[in-house]
């Protein structure tokens, strides 16, 4: 099957239309991935309760752990179909799909299983204490015991229908789930509510991914024989090519988010030796830092299936143009969001709770996080290339430079010298040497498809 249409929109739509078709809903379903984590914290916040508050921030490394399997399967398996479609392969389109999907359910119960197995460790890996361990795992058994499987699945499936071009799909299905959590968050978190407090956070996260979840299915359901995105049982039949081609480009991406749990896990640490407020500002900064973040995020991901495609197709120059281009937008505003978070600081971590112990850490860790915006956009523009075009060595060498090399040691050693505030300044610390190695790396890539291009005859049109 071929459909003429994404054809189009990969090989002779023009590039700033292609990037917004494909980009834009990716954004969007980012941006209310990030409204919703922040829902969380605000309504949690509403409570004035530091311990509930830390209770979120304290789950958050579980939480983002799901994306190590996200990423593995979801970023893995559609890279391997978007190539696979610049290539007119269908039948390893269909496979790619089907083992992504499956994967990622088995790999879903896994997690659950392994997490109420170790219950009592976890909690205490995680830094709660005494005063925080019933609240942290209260949220745990909706978000990770039960909700596993689901956060796990809507994610996957929003990258495998991404990968043919239907970006605008893949984020409404995201964001159905996002908006059912943000309307059931203050009912279940609230006292005029059922007054469940962080536990009820993570009963509305569940419920809402089981909806997303619900969505694809209905989706492909509507669409079968119109798209490429495969979960037939009989398509997955794991082969050689399909296994090390979706785990070349996934198991560096989920070693990346694993290095960011990590990375987060010694910042709560860290953080939570200076008590249960300067927890919940650092959670509070770390959930609004996250709105820049994701709109980066969002972008690399959106270009993604239009580079994966013309790099197996060898259209180099589009390749090129598409890149240059995503980088000068990403780039220019995330200048100006660190401008605005550096001024704004008190207001913004005010919002979510007002308190003065608070406010005053939070203002502090922003300023911090936010220098680092900048440099963090060129970074995931640069990753999205190495996964996209398969290029999973050099993905996995950037998760190991920006958190084993540079960042978690920074971690420590700015702690020693600033206590508590030295700690936010750890990312930018990475970010800056990331961006710089980014540009190098990305140049000598181009030089060397330019190069083979040339000697294969001239160069396609973009």
């Amino acid at each position: 099957m071929e459909d003429t249409q994404k054809t189009i929109l990969f090989e002779q739509t023009p590039i700033p239309r292609a990037v917004a078709k494909l980009a834009v809903p990716t954004i969007l379903s980012s941006l209310v991935m990030v409204i919703y984590n922040l829902a969380d914290t605000y309504f949690v916040g509403m409570l004035n309760d530091p311990v509930q508050n830390a209770a979120v921030t304290l789950a958050a490394p579980v939480l983002l752990a799901f994306n190590a399997v996200n990423n593995l399967f979801g970023v893995g398996a559609s890279s391997m179909m978007s190539r696979a479609l610049g290539r007119k392969d269908y039948d390893t389109v269909y496979r790619s799909s089907a083992f992504g999907f499956y994967c990622a359910v088995v790999c879903g119960i896994l997690f659950s299983l392994g997490c109420t197995l170790f219950r009592q460790p976890l909690l205490a890996l995680l830094g709660a204490d005494a005063n925080t361990a019933a609240a942290t795992d209260g949220y745990l058994l909706w978000t990770v015991l039960f909700g596993a499987t689901p956060a796990i699945l809507n994610v996957v499936m929003a990258y495998l229908v991404r990968s043919e071009g239907a970006a605008l799909h893949a984020s409404i299905g995201t964001m159905s789930g996002c908006a059912l959590n943000i309307v059931l968050d203050p009912i279940f978190i609230l006292p005029w509510g059922l007054n469940m407090g962080a536990a009820g956070a993570g009963l509305a996260t569940f419920l809402s991914n089981c909806v997303a979840c619900l969505y694809f299915f209905i989706l492909l359901l509507v669409k079968r024989g119109r798209t490429y995105v495969c979960i037939r049982p009989k398509m997955f039949r794991p082969r050689k090519d399909i296994v090390s081609g979706v785990c070349g480009v996934g198991i560096p991406a989920a070693i990346q988010n694993l290095l960011n749990v990590t990375g987060m896990t010694i910042l709560n640490n860290f953080t939570s030796a200076f008590g249960a407020d300067a927890v919940a500002a650092m959670g509070i900064t770390q959930k609004i830092n996250m709105v820049p973040m994701y709109i980066a995020m969002g972008m690399s991901q959106g270009l993604m299936p239009l580079i994966s495609y013309n790099y197996a197709s060898g259209n180099v120059k589009r390749m090129k143009g598409a890149l240059n281009f995503s980088a000068k937008i990403s780039l220019s505003f995330l200048v100006l969001v660190a401008a605005g978070y550096f001024i704004g600081a008190d207001g913004l971590t005010r919002m979510f709770m007002n308190n003065e112990t608070i406010v005053s850490y939070g203002a502090q860790f922003l300023r911090g996080f936010c220098l680092g915006l900048p440099f963090l956009s060129i970074d995931f523009l640069a990753v999205g290339v190495f996964q996209a075009a398969g290029m999973g060595r050099e993905s996995f060498i950037f998760a190991i430079l920006r958190k084993i090399v540079l960042e978690i040691p920074a971690l420590y050693l700015l702690n020693l010298l600033f206590p508590l505030y030295g700690l936010a300044y750890a990312q930018l610390t990475a970010e800056v040497i990331l961006a710089i190695a980014a540009v190098l790396v990305l140049r000598r890539l181009f030089k060397r498809l330019e190069a083979q291009q040339g000697a294969a005859g001239a160069p396609k049109a973009a």
